[in-house]
């Protein structure tokens, strides 16, 4: 059953919360919605968002200013939370940047992660299915884009599912897991000490194993102050695979700016712009 939270009115469309008991998870989970007007006429184009390390299915929807954006575009907006809760598994809290609040968007092969820490086919199967089935959703126009740990996993769920999302764009992404510190902690306790089962995780990997899977481009912004890119984010390594891919990328550093979200607000409107013509919004 699905389980409206709250419900609010926001530039003429309205935010909406849920709650339903998830089978990929084994656990309730949460997801927040935008809906824009003009879904009173019918299904809409939709566009996931993925959030960082730390962050829930509230966190986008309250600092991004992405819904005025998606009002004008006629786009839903769905974010899920970034991983379960109340797993109960031992240890699962004593870090930031791993277990509760640092799902990583994949599916654990490892015990005890393995039985309820699967974000990936959380979203790409069941929550995937409930937007655009349950809710005004066309499964013919979804796009998906996130920050950071976020970005990493809208990255590798549209190369690995590049039928089911016509577009993707990243702020921030964790670009090469497999080759950073926060990749090596997730990657390790989640999947294991196979190097090659990472891979399919990891965007760079991914992109070095394709030839062009979105033709029209994909969208990534850095900014050059960000405190973590130098050791974690490694996007030169994503955009050296996607030339080498023949892949369309549109790179964009920008001085000053940092991690957090008044960086992500600032281009939001370039990413809602970019998705809307890919999706025909």
């Amino acid at each position: 059953m699905l389980e409206l939270i709250s419900l609010h009115q926001c530039f003429g469309g309205q935010q909406r919360f849920y709650r339903h008991d998830s089978t990929a998870i084994g656990l309730p989970m949460r997801f927040s919605v935008f809906l824009p007007t003009h879904a009173d006429a019918g299904p809409v184009p939709v566009m996931f968002y993925l959030a960082g390390l730390t962050c829930t299915e509230e966190t986008f929807m309250i600092k991004a200013g992405a819904q005025r954006f998606a009002q004008r575009h006629g786009i839903m907006l769905v974010a899920p939370d970034t991983s379960p809760r109340g797993a109960g598994i031992a240890g699962e809290a004593e870090s930031w940047d791993f277990g509760v609040g640092a799902g990583f968007y994949l599916d654990a092969t490892q015990a005890p992660w393995d039985r309820h820490y699967r974000m990936y086919s959380y979203i790409v199967d069941e929550l995937f299915g409930i937007v655009t089935s349950k809710l005004p959703g066309d499964p013919r126009r979804a796009g998906i884009f996130g920050h950071s740990m976020g970005g990493h996993g809208a990255l590798v769920l549209a190369l690995r599912n590049p039928g089911k999302f016509r577009s993707v764009s990243a702020f921030a992404p964790i670009a090469h897991p497999s080759d950073c510190p926060w990749g090596h902690k997730a990657f390790g306790n989640y999947l294991g000490p196979d190097r090659q089962a990472w891979k399919q995780y990891d965007a760079t990997e991914l992109m070095r194993a394709s030839r062009q899977p979105f033709p029209g481009g994909i969208l990534v912004d850095q900014g050059l102050s960000d405190q973590f890119l130098d050791t974690q984010l490694r996007p030169e390594a994503f955009e050296t695979a996607c030339r080498e891919a023949g892949q369309p990328l549109e790179l964009r550093r920008h001085a000053g700016y940092d991690h957090g979200y008044y960086f992500i607000s600032t281009f939001m409107e370039d990413h809602m712009a970019f998705h809307a013509k890919a999706l025909g919004a």
